[in-house]
């Protein structure tokens, strides 16, 4: 997949109204997504969305960009998925298939729309149109094993990776823990070692009593 700049393909006009809607969506996000702008070019719109609670993309991360055409906002925009992601809607190349973005567009929708669509998609998926057919088979078949499938794809590429705060943390604490464990132990020997020397004190003046 080609990342073209459109830029000097669309009006000025059109590249305020994008700016704007942009700036409105960093300023003001909705829940789960996260614009991030390309000064350099309008026309390159990355965003990430959290996957939804209680589906198979639930604690994943997901990129995704918006590719504008010439003919904008006439014409939809193109939607990828730049993250992997197992699900019916979405081909191998990352393409996103959704009403919204085809026979349902409207000019005056706006890039807010779009990427709350793109969210909903992943709440409810279509099997009707799906670009992944193996995806949608499982889907309306064997959903378990869809949800399994799309889980592990979640976890291998979509999941953020371990912080070193978090790496440091545990290392902390399992150190604290063997010292702690070390520090027991030593008190316990030195217990025993008092007891058997208390033990011979007391059997030496036994035997001198016995004189």
């Amino acid at each position: 997949m080609t990342s073209l700049s459109n830029s000097e393909n669309l009006s000025p006009q059109v590249l305020r109204a994008v700016a704007k809607q942009l700036h409105e969506l960093q300023s003001e996000p909705p829940e789960g997504i996260k614009v991030f702008i390309n000064e350099g070019d309008l026309t390159d719109i990355q965003a990430s969305i959290d996957g939804p609670a209680g589906t198979p993309y639930e604690n994943g991360i997901f990129r995704m960009k918006l590719v504008l055409g010439k003919d904008f906002p006439q014409s939809p925009p193109r939607g990828f998925f730049l993250t992997k992601i197992f699900h019916p809607n979405v081909a191998k190349n990352g393409e996103i298939c959704v009403n919204t973005l085809k026979k349902d567009w409207k000019a005056d929708l706006g890039l807010k729309h779009v990427l709350i669509t793109v969210k909903c998609l992943l709440i409810y998926p279509n099997p009707e149109s799906a670009l992944n057919e193996e995806a949608g088979k499982l889907l309306l078949e064997q959903y378990s094993e869809y949800s399994k499938e799309a889980k592990m794809m979640t976890e291998i590429y979509a999941f953020p990776p371990k912080s070193k705060n978090s790496e440091s943390c545990s290392s902390t604490s399992t150190s604290s823990s063997v010292h702690t464990s070390s520090s027991s132990s030593s008190a316990i020997s030195k217990k025993r070692t008092a007891e058997r020397i208390d033990k011979k004190k007391q059997e030496k003046k036994r035997a001198l009593k016995r004189l």
